[in-house]
């Protein structure tokens, strides 16, 4: 029988319970145990492939195909485990399996209710993907913060897997805030204390109780939330902020929530192997070499909404032992007459992001072309791929006009398209090409020198391409496409090989790095970056 820990939240949201998450799950990891990480919103989206990400952050995509809250992709990193389907968990999604029970009859006539319907439906997908990822450990996080109307389920229902599984197999960790108030930086511990009550009124008392704070916990005030929110004082963990998240796991392993969390379950003792973990902060802490990546996006004011770049930017530097500096730059603000070279100053390297619609989609083809004529590292993502294309299009192969279908429909030269199989599809969610798909690289191409290897995988989530009309013509003006999927239908690949770095990919390998195994196409960047830094110093 697997063991399940459920994370809460209290006080405020986005206080890092998605990382507290993530960070025990490494723990457990490092100690063997297969851990299987499940996100439970109470949104009632049925997934988050809908939402804006102004408001929402990024949209995580599984192998699988699942469009997720941006919290899996923290589980995915930390974790080093692949998320799936059934690794997102909505209200949307259980209360739609509801309806859909109760109009095939399922139910034989009794009147369906939040109470056992709906709290019995989320514990089966629960128990349901441990089985399927034949996990030793769950760790589910509940999203949102104790006391939201939306939660309640989902909170009556992990309340209930203790009854149905025992006290042995089941563990509750609450993530709160502990705040300083006051010109002297007095410790607050009643925020906290506030919201264990909350949770005891649901009937669930923590077992562990993580506190986020940004100064040290004096023992009398460890002691205090022990006694008033009746948790061990050795089980009251301090989490101060810290230089970087990825030494999140170091801090709980060393305040011992490992041993902690293993012997309050049962676990049989294993030896914590932390210690390339541990190299691998020690290096984020201390580089060598350092250079500044610029990201052009359309969402750049929310820093979640490419939350999954930013990182793995983050790993290709710990790759090039390099403090890679990040500078966001909203694409709209390259389409006000500014010159690109002034924007992209001191910048050693470019990156264009997804996204959709037309917005600001000029201002990116003016930084693609700046960092293509001016020599500086340029690596685009998706939307990123298709404005290389654009671009190269308008301004190389002569075709005056050239846009996407997506942004001007009745384009002269639409050498971005809808993909054939896309012009069908009315519904919004889950419909795009989503998900991990094979690609095809050229031999000697600089993708398949820094993949190493002429085959490929890499998650997907789009609806347009490069029209194949226009495949000739780019390659005729010195366009190499380096990598196309199995059935050379789609160009998954384009670079350059005249220039220093440029490569675009209609995949999004950011969705594949991890700190302990960097992407090879953002770590080529990266590397690219730090000598045009080091030849700028010269």
């Amino acid at each position: 029988m697997a063991k399940y820990i459920f994370v809460t939240g209290g006080v405020v949201s986005s206080i890092g319970k998605g990382i507290a998450t993530a960070s025990l799950g490494r723990l457990l990891r490092n100690r063997g145990f297969t851990v299987a990480p499940i996100k439970l919103d109470p949104y009632i989206n049925v997934d988050a492939g809908t939402m804006n990400p102004f408001q929402h952050g990024e949209v995580f995509v599984t192998e699988d195909g699942a469009e997720t809250d941006l919290d899996l992709g923290h589980y995915e990193r930390f974790m080093d485990v692949n998320c799936s389907k059934g690794s997102s968990i909505t209200t949307g999604k259980v209360y739609r399996n509801v309806i859909e029970a109760e109009r095939r009859g399922d139910y034989l006539g009794g009147t369906v209710q939040v109470i056992p319907h709906v709290t019995n439906e989320i514990k089966r997908l629960v128990q349901e993907h441990a089985r399927e990822q034949e996990a030793d450990v769950v760790i589910a996080e509940i999203g949102g913060t104790v006391g939201d109307i939306e939660s309640l389920p989902f909170l009556e229902a992990i309340r209930q897997m203790r009854t149905d599984l025992g006290y042995e197999n089941t563990m509750y960790v609450h993530v709160t805030l502990v705040p300083t108030v006051g010109p002297w930086g007095e410790v607050k511990t009643k925020p906290t204390q506030h919201s264990v009550y909350k949770l005891r009124e649901i009937g669930i008392a923590p077992d562990v109780l993580i506190c986020r704070s940004d100064v040290e916990m004096p023992k009398d005030v460890i002691e205090k939330i022990s006694l008033f929110c009746g948790v061990p004082p050795q089980a009251v963990v301090e989490s101060r902020t810290v230089e970087t998240i990825y030494e999140v796991p170091v801090v709980y392993e060393d305040y011992g929530l490992g041993d902690l969390v293993a012997k309050r379950l049962g676990l049989e003792t294993h030896e914590s192997h932390l210690g390339a973990w541990r190299e691998l902060v020690d290096t984020i802490k201390n580089p060598i070499h350092k250079c500044k990546i610029a990201v052009v996006g359309k969402y750049t004011s929310n820093g979640d909404a490419y939350k999954s770049i930013s990182e793995a930017i983050v790993h290709a530097g710990i790759a090039n032992k390099a403090e890679v500096e990040i500078k966001w730059i909203e694409s709209d603000n390259l389409e006000q007459g500014r010159n690109p070279a002034e924007i992209l100053e001191g910048c050693d390297g470019l990156v264009v992001a997804p996204g959709f619609g037309g917005r600001g989609i000029e201002g990116k083809i003016e930084a693609i072309r700046f960092a293509r004529e001016s020599g500086l590292p340029f690596f685009g993502i998706c939307l990123g791929l298709q404005m290389a294309v654009i671009e190269y299009s308008r301004n190389v192969c002569g075709l005056t006009g050239a846009n996407s279908e997506e942004v001007e429909p009745s384009a002269p030269y639409p050498v971005i398209h809808l993909l054939p199989e896309q012009k069908g599809v009315t519904d919004k969610g889950a419909s795009m090409r989503l998900g991990s798909y094979p690609c095809n690289l050229v031999h000697g191409s600089k993708a398949a020198e820094l993949y190493g290897t002429s085959r490929i995988t890499e998650r997907h989530r789009h609806r347009y391409e490069v029209n194949n009309d226009f495949r000739e013509k780019l390659l005729e003006h010195g366009l190499v496409i380096s990598g196309v999927s199995p059935d050379y239908r789609l160009v998954e690949m384009i670079e350059l090989p005249s220039h220093p770095f440029f490569v675009a990919t209609q995949a999004h390998p950011e969705f594949k790095s991890r700190p302990n195994n960097p992407h090879p196409l953002f770590r080529g960047l990266v590397e690219a970056a730090v000598k045009r830094h080091q030849i700028a110093l010269v």
